[in-house]
């Protein structure tokens, strides 16, 4: 009697800003992004072209959809962008101003050095 080793997957989508959805797949060893993407099911939605098109990746970095996955991966499902990073930077730094006092180092502890 043979037995399968399987490895456990997380599959992770986001479809609006700060919701999370995650499933747990078990599937078989030497699965590859696209037959983990199959069986998740989140391929089958109405917003199947768009997942498609945006792209995915494993714990932070693309991969193709030939990769094969190893065991505790997370496959993560990316969304296309809907606004230009360097657009939203400079939006934010309109309503923000150019004062003196404005950014990262904005509030600084009394006697504390500058940049920090």
């Amino acid at each position: 009697m043979a037995i399968e080793v399987q490895i456990a997957v997380t599959v992770v989508y986001s479809a609006k800003p700060r919701t999370v959805a995650e499933r747990v797949l078990l599937l078989p060893v030497g699965c590859t992004v696209a037959q983990a993407l199959q069986a998740s099911g989140w391929l089958d939605g109405p917003d199947r072209d768009s997942l498609a098109a945006a792209g995915q990746g494993v714990w932070g970095r693309k991969v193709p959809l030939t990769h094969v996955l190893k065991d505790q991966d997370r496959l993560e499902i990316y969304r296309p962008l809907t606004v230009d990073p360097k657009v939203a930077r400079r939006e934010r730094f309109v309503g923000q101003g150019a004062k003196k006092a404005a950014g990262l180092f904005a509030q600084r502890r009394a006697g504390a050095k500058a940049g920090y």
